[in-house]
């Protein structure tokens, strides 16, 4: 029995990265032999045991086949696998490595370490085509390391796509790449990705919409869909939050269903926003945190940006609508997603401080300190809090 690491844990210890998880791989065992050696079985789809005292993952040595459509289609194969078999079924090089246990050896068959030096991302055989989900993985993968995509790897997805292999995922799996991919250092690399591949109308229709003319100040390359890369990535600068992300990535969604007799005006992008957001978060079955800070982004954003020549009792209905006075959080995420669609506009303005996140917060912090009055019953006391809010906020700013 030999057992080894592999996967991820290998990719990270190359990268020089501290590996977050440990799955090994167990060469020359059945079933029968890891439960006498006291592992846990788990799943009833592969060979996977867990140990007895670390509880990291140890799956037999396999091999896999595709039995049908989807990402779940396979017949695994355990007698008698190699290390070398096991490697090649896996998706991409860099993570095709094993690190023998005992000696500590990088066994890289596949030439996963020349490619993480060379920044590109390389399918190890093409059993990849098998499953579609990797086409995912892949602008994954892209949007974590910054990694370029193989041009012959880039042909197998597009093909894939062109196949209609991708239309087989599940929503669930669809939003689980998306959401990891929104954690990622680079989250406009994973839908340009998808792009590359033909996969953004298929996966994303309502961000791949917005590839519409805007006026250039919004970014000088002209069109909606490079200013909202940009704003998620300046999002991403600011926030490790994955909510946040989400919401600059959907702030501008009604661009996308501007009529084309206006263009490149958008007047009334912010409402026809809040319906696709509930559209796409509907589809993909996001969860409820993601889709209400989306329409608040969609529905607010401007508002943001107009807080200096509003009326201070627009303000004041704008907290009370994202029920900022019991909880800011939502009001800080508005505030972080203007702050990026304001410097999200082109290399010129990305360094370049937004005045109105300290305008709104300073309103805010006015507003929150008045006490209701006296003496007052029902509707009355909410006009009078909105009138000394008001007025408390004119006479702070």
């Amino acid at each position: 029995m030999e057992t080894y690491l592999v996967g991820g844990a290998v990719r990270d210890t190359v990268m020089g990265l501290a590996p977050k998880d440990h799955d090994y791989v167990v060469v020359g065992a059945t079933t029968a032999d890891m439960i006498e050696d006291g592992f846990r079985p788990v799943g009833a789809d592969f060979p996977v045991f867990l140990h007895p005292d670390t509880g990291d993952e140890y799956a037999l040595a396999r091999t896999e086949r595709s039995d049908g459509e989807g990402h779940k289609a396979f017949v695994c194969e355990t007698a008698d696998v190699s290390l070398a078999a096991d490697l090649s079924r896996r998706d991409l090089t860099i993570n095709a490595m094993a690190q023998d246990e005992d000696e500590g050896a990088i066994i890289d068959p596949f030439g996963g370490q020349a490619d993480i030096a060379a920044r590109v991302l390389r399918h190890v055989s093409s059993a990849f085509a098998d499953d579609p989900l990797r086409v995912l993985r892949v602008a994954r993968f892209a949007a974590r390391f910054g990694f370029d995509v193989a041009p012959e790897t880039a042909d197998l997805c597009r093909s894939m796509v062109g196949r209609g292999d991708i239309d087989s995922l599940t929503p669930e799996r669809i939003w689980i790449e998306a959401e990891k991919a929104l954690n990622a250092p680079h989250p406009s690399r994973f839908f340009a990705v998808l792009r590359e591949f033909g996969a953004l109308d298929v996966i994303f229709p309502e961000i791949a919409a917005l590839d519409v003319p805007q006026p250039p100040i919004h970014h000088p390359e002209g069109d909606a869909l490079t200013h909202t890369m940009m704003v998620v990535d300046v999002a991403t600068q600011t926030t490790d939050c994955p909510v946040t992300r989400f919401a600059a990535l959907v702030h501008d969604l009604g661009k996308g269903a501007t009529p084309t007799d206006i263009l490149p005006s958008h007047h009334g992008h912010e409402e026809a926003g809040v319906a696709l957001v509930d559209a796409l978060c509907a589809r993909l079955k996001i969860p409820n945190a993601y889709r209400d800070a989306g329409r608040q982004a969609s529905q607010y954003h401007t508002l943001i940006h107009r807080a200096r020549v509003i009326r201070p009792s627009k303000l004041v209905k704008l907290f009370v609508a994202l029920r900022a006075f019991h909880d800011r959080a939502a009001l800080d995420r508005l505030l972080a997603v203007a702050d990026a669609d304001a410097r999200g506009r082109g290399p010129t303005r990305v360094d370049v401080p937004y005045p109105n996140l300290d305008f709104v917060r300073e309103a805010f912090d006015a507003a929150r300190q008045v006490k209701p009055r006296k003496g007052l019953r029902g509707v009355a006391v909410g006009n009078a809090m909105l009138q000394d809010r008001a007025a408390a906020i004119k006479a702070a700013l």
